[in-house]
């Protein structure tokens, strides 16, 4: 009992220096050392450390997703593509709000980077909602909501994980999880949209703004270079095992595919491209993987030290438990330390295994704590997503955050209900 204790004050000191800021994989990595070692395990817990850098399954799905990102970014090609929804949502301004809010979330599953997706939706769409007399923290706190819709791509690190640890294909967690994350991102845009309502901060709100009447900064769309992006991710879907229109490709084979037609389509310098592929590919294995390892003997740590037995007694008691934990948890952590890849993970690593004996499944228990730990950054006034859109529009973060507040919890509630 002494040991679950102390590993018990660990983990809350782990925490705690991630909210700090301390460098997440370092932290992680030592707390999960110093576990093994009271445990008598730190072999084992390196072991898990290493076995994370050589696993076939999620390495190259996350080094070729992210080098696709990269290549995309290079080309321009997701500039056309964010140009293009954009364009469709100022012909309909009632709608200007959930829109924002719902086509952030479409291009966040197709260019998996919260922060990267707020600089480019948001460049776009807050200048747009300020000049439609939206007030400016309902203008950020709309494109800031969007940007978790990365929960239900093949390249999210959690996606292939849980599919790893039930022995199924991404797509199939993807296709189980899909209709509960479209119902709580229409409950999102709904409740924001009605705090706007309330809150008179919606469309012709902001009587002080100028409106302008040119679209500054308006780029042409090309139409071809705008579907590239999406390209991968259509052909996951037509080619999986619940639909099979096309032949079956894996994820690291559509992201190479598309990298190439981006190549040829766009007509781009080969060798710089190439560069970018690799640059994409290096830092999904530095930040992304090895962030995973960190993780991993994190979780090897805590059962070392009997804190993950304890853990799963305990939720083996009552279903409740396990459904509240799965999805508080790694909400909290991600709302105070702006990033929900640590709790998740953790959580994943530690308790997702033991899925049935709380009766639930892998894919679904791993997915709730993944979707609220991403809900949970999505409210946070200091992630990087939050930054970037608060300073698109003029405000302090934390207006952001008072406004995703109900929306995000809401998404999480209803997550929660629907997959558990």
């Amino acid at each position: 009992m002494t040991w679950i204790i102390v590993g018990l004050l660990i983990v809350i000191a782990t925490f705690w220096l991630i909210i700090k800021n301390y460098e997440t994989r370092l932290v992680l990595s030592l707390s999960g050392a110093l576990m093994a070692i009271l445990g008598g395990n730190l072999p084992g817990a390196v072991d898990a450390f290493i076995k994370q850098f050589v696993n076939g399954g999620l390495v190259p799905t996350i080094c070729t997703v992210l080098g696709f990102s990269y290549v995309m970014n290079y080309t321009k090609c997701s500039d056309h593509l964010v140009a293009m929804m954009t364009s469709i949502l100022r012909r309909v301004p009632i709608i200007i709000l959930p829109g924002t809010v719902i086509v952030t979330f479409f291009l966040n599953i197709a260019l998996p980077s919260a922060a990267g997706v707020a600089a480019a939706v948001g460049a776009l769409l807050i200048p747009m909602l300020l000049a439609l007399k939206v007030k400016p923290g309902m203008a950020a706190s709309a494109v800031y909501l969007g940007t978790w819709g990365s929960v239900i791509s093949p390249g999210l690190m959690f996606n292939p994980q849980i599919a790893d640890m039930a022995k199924v294909d991404v797509m199939t967690v993807i296709a189980t999880t899909t209709p509960s994350v479209l119902i709580s991102l229409g409950i999102a845009a709904v409740l924001l949209t009605l705090m706007a309502k309330v809150m008179k901060e919606g469309v012709g709100s902001n009587t002080e703004a100028v409106a302008n009447s040119e679209d500054q900064g308006a780029m042409k769309v090309n139409y071809i270079y705008a579907m590239v992006p999406v390209l991968p991710l259509a052909l996951l879907v037509l080619g999986s095992k619940q639909i099979g229109l096309t032949p079956y490709m894996s994820v690291p084979e559509v992201m190479l595919l598309g990298s190439v037609i981006g190549f040829v389509v766009t007509r781009c310098n080969l060798g710089e491209g190439t560069k970018k592929f690799f640059r994409g590919a290096g830092d999904g294995f530095a930040d992304v993987v090895g962030l995973m390892a960190a993780a991993a003997m994190f979780c090897a740590g805590m059962d070392s030290i009997g804190l993950t037995g304890a853990l799963v007694d305990v939720m083996k008691e009552s279903q409740a438990a396990a459904q509240f934990a799965a999805a508080a948890g790694p909400f909290t952590m991600a709302a105070i330390s702006g990033s929900g890849n640590a709790a998740a993970l953790a959580f994943n690593g530690a308790v997702v295994p033991h899925a049935a004996d709380f009766g639930y499944g892998i894919v679904e228990l791993g997915s709730v704590s993944q979707i609220a730990a991403a809900l949970g950054r999505t409210m946070s006034p200091v992630a990087a997503a939050a930054i970037i859109c608060a300073k698109l529009a003029g405000v302090n973060p934390m207006e952001i955050a008072k406004r995703n507040a109900i929306p995000t919890i809401g998404a999480t509630i209803a997550v929660t209900l629907l997959l558990l």
